[in-house]
């Protein structure tokens, strides 16, 4: 049972940190091609791009940290 808990508890560290780190490195790098979500109050299709940089991001940050941080505890 406690290895149970302590996978869970991982894979939620995990998803934590990839979701918050990814985010943030689409953000930073649809900022670097001029387009800045967060501070627009428009909805055109450049935002919808920067949008689709941050959610990129939180998928690709999760996966990342998964492999990084379950890597060989099976």
């Amino acid at each position: 049972m406690a290895q149970d808990f302590d996978r869970a508890m991982r894979e939620a560290l995990a998803d934590a940190i990839g979701f918050v780190a990814g985010a943030l490195a689409g953000w930073w790098l649809g900022r670097q091609f001029g387009i800045d979500f967060i501070a627009s109050t428009d909805w055109n299709a450049q935002q919808l791009l920067g949008l689709g940089l941050i959610l990129a991001g939180c998928g690709a940050g999760r996966f990342v940290a998964r492999r990084l941080m379950l890597r060989g505890r099976r």
